[in-house]
Protein backbone atom coordinates (compact mmCIF):
# COMPACT_ATOMS: atom_id res chain seq x y z
CA UNK A 1 0.00 0.00 0.00
CA UNK A 2 2.92 2.50 1.07
CA UNK A 3 4.44 1.45 -2.57
CA UNK A 4 1.45 2.46 -4.63
CA UNK A 5 0.29 5.44 -2.32
CA UNK A 6 0.93 8.26 -4.77
CA UNK A 7 -1.21 6.66 -7.40
CA UNK A 8 -4.40 6.83 -5.47
CA UNK A 9 -5.44 3.19 -6.13
CA UNK A 10 -7.67 1.45 -4.03
CA UNK A 11 -6.34 -1.83 -2.94
CA UNK A 12 -8.69 -5.01 -2.21
CA UNK A 13 -8.01 -7.52 0.55
CA UNK A 14 -8.77 -9.90 -2.56
CA UNK A 15 -5.67 -9.00 -4.47
CA UNK A 16 -3.34 -8.57 -1.06
CA UNK A 17 -4.41 -12.46 0.04
CA UNK A 18 -3.67 -13.66 -3.56
CA UNK A 19 -0.34 -12.13 -3.72
CA UNK A 20 0.98 -12.75 -0.09
CA UNK A 21 -1.11 -16.13 0.05
CA UNK A 22 -2.80 -15.14 3.09
CA UNK A 23 -6.17 -16.07 4.57
CA UNK A 24 -8.52 -13.64 3.23
CA UNK A 25 -10.63 -13.50 6.30
CA UNK A 26 -7.78 -12.75 8.68
CA UNK A 27 -6.91 -9.65 6.35
CA UNK A 28 -10.22 -8.82 6.50
CA UNK A 29 -9.98 -8.05 10.39
CA UNK A 30 -6.62 -6.65 9.84
CA UNK A 31 -7.95 -3.97 7.55
CA UNK A 32 -11.05 -3.37 10.00
CA UNK A 33 -8.42 -2.96 12.75
CA UNK A 34 -6.71 -0.31 10.27
CA UNK A 35 -9.75 1.15 9.48
CA UNK A 36 -10.72 2.28 13.73
CA UNK A 37 -7.07 3.29 13.83
CA UNK A 38 -7.34 5.46 10.82
CA UNK A 39 -4.07 4.10 9.17
CA UNK A 40 -6.27 3.32 6.27
CA UNK A 41 -9.39 4.51 4.54
CA UNK A 42 -11.63 2.42 2.09
CA UNK A 43 -14.53 2.68 -0.63
CA UNK A 44 -17.03 0.28 -0.81
CA UNK A 45 -18.19 -0.78 -4.04
CA UNK A 46 -16.71 -2.54 -7.55
CA UNK A 47 -14.14 -0.38 -7.82
CA UNK A 48 -13.45 -0.14 -3.69
CA UNK A 49 -10.77 -1.37 -1.50
CA UNK A 50 -8.64 0.03 0.84
CA UNK A 51 -5.60 2.77 0.88
CA UNK A 52 -3.38 4.48 3.46
CA UNK A 53 -5.29 7.63 5.06
CA UNK A 54 -1.80 9.57 5.25
CA UNK A 55 1.46 9.64 3.55
CA UNK A 56 3.76 6.60 3.96
CA UNK A 57 6.22 9.04 5.74
CA UNK A 58 3.60 10.12 8.30
CA UNK A 59 2.68 6.51 9.51
CA UNK A 60 5.29 4.40 11.62
CA UNK A 61 5.58 0.39 12.09
CA UNK A 62 5.24 0.92 15.71
CA UNK A 63 1.89 3.33 14.44
CA UNK A 64 0.52 0.04 12.69
CA UNK A 65 1.37 -2.52 15.16
CA UNK A 66 0.16 -0.60 17.94
CA UNK A 67 -3.41 -1.07 16.08
CA UNK A 68 -2.69 -4.31 15.11
CA UNK A 69 -1.44 -6.20 17.68
CA UNK A 70 -2.42 -3.86 20.65
CA UNK A 71 -1.26 -6.68 23.64
CA UNK A 72 1.79 -6.16 22.00
CA UNK A 73 3.30 -3.33 23.86
CA UNK A 74 1.45 -3.99 27.62
CA UNK A 75 3.48 -4.86 30.17
CA UNK A 76 3.52 -8.55 31.36
CA UNK A 77 2.39 -9.78 34.56
CA UNK A 78 5.40 -10.09 36.68
CA UNK A 79 7.47 -12.84 36.24
CA UNK A 80 8.37 -13.91 39.52
CA UNK A 81 7.41 -10.98 41.58
CA UNK A 82 6.23 -13.38 44.87
CA UNK A 83 8.52 -15.19 45.37
CA UNK A 84 11.78 -12.89 44.30
CA UNK A 85 10.71 -8.98 43.90
CA UNK A 86 14.45 -8.00 43.87
CA UNK A 87 14.97 -10.09 40.96
CA UNK A 88 11.96 -8.93 39.39
CA UNK A 89 13.14 -5.30 40.06
CA UNK A 90 16.29 -6.09 39.03
CA UNK A 91 15.02 -7.47 35.82
CA UNK A 92 12.99 -4.74 35.27
CA UNK A 93 15.15 -2.09 35.92
CA UNK A 94 18.01 -3.94 34.07
CA UNK A 95 16.88 -5.24 30.89
CA UNK A 96 13.20 -4.94 30.33
CA UNK A 97 12.48 -1.04 30.28
CA UNK A 98 15.49 -0.54 28.15
CA UNK A 99 14.64 -3.01 25.43
CA UNK A 100 11.07 -1.62 25.48
CA UNK A 101 12.52 1.63 25.03
CA UNK A 102 14.75 0.61 22.59
CA UNK A 103 11.82 -1.13 20.54
CA UNK A 104 9.46 1.73 20.69
CA UNK A 105 12.79 3.90 19.50
CA UNK A 106 13.10 1.65 16.02
CA UNK A 107 9.67 1.57 15.55
CA UNK A 108 8.91 4.99 16.07
CA UNK A 109 11.52 5.55 14.30
CA UNK A 110 10.99 3.35 10.73
CA UNK A 111 8.30 4.71 8.59
CA UNK A 112 6.02 2.77 5.88
CA UNK A 113 7.86 4.93 3.44
CA UNK A 114 11.12 3.27 4.27
CA UNK A 115 9.87 -0.18 4.34
CA UNK A 116 8.69 0.72 0.65
CA UNK A 117 12.10 1.73 -0.36
CA UNK A 118 13.82 -1.41 1.09
CA UNK A 119 11.54 -3.23 -1.07
CA UNK A 120 12.56 -1.91 -4.12
CA UNK A 121 15.96 -1.87 -3.69
CA UNK A 122 15.85 -5.35 -3.04
CA UNK A 123 13.52 -5.94 -6.06
CA UNK A 124 16.59 -4.06 -8.02
CA UNK A 125 18.85 -6.08 -6.24
CA UNK A 126 17.22 -9.21 -7.05
CA UNK A 127 16.90 -8.17 -10.65
CA UNK A 128 20.55 -7.64 -11.32
CA UNK A 129 21.43 -10.98 -9.37
CA UNK A 130 19.06 -12.88 -11.68
CA UNK A 131 20.33 -11.23 -15.11
CA UNK A 132 23.85 -12.03 -14.27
Amino acid sequence: MAQQHNSGEYITVISISERLGISKIYLEQVFSLLKRGNLVVSIKGSQGGYQLSRMPEQITVLDVLSTVEFSLFERANETVLEKAPDIEAALRLSAFNALDKAIREVLSATKLSDIANEVEKHKKEHAMMFYI
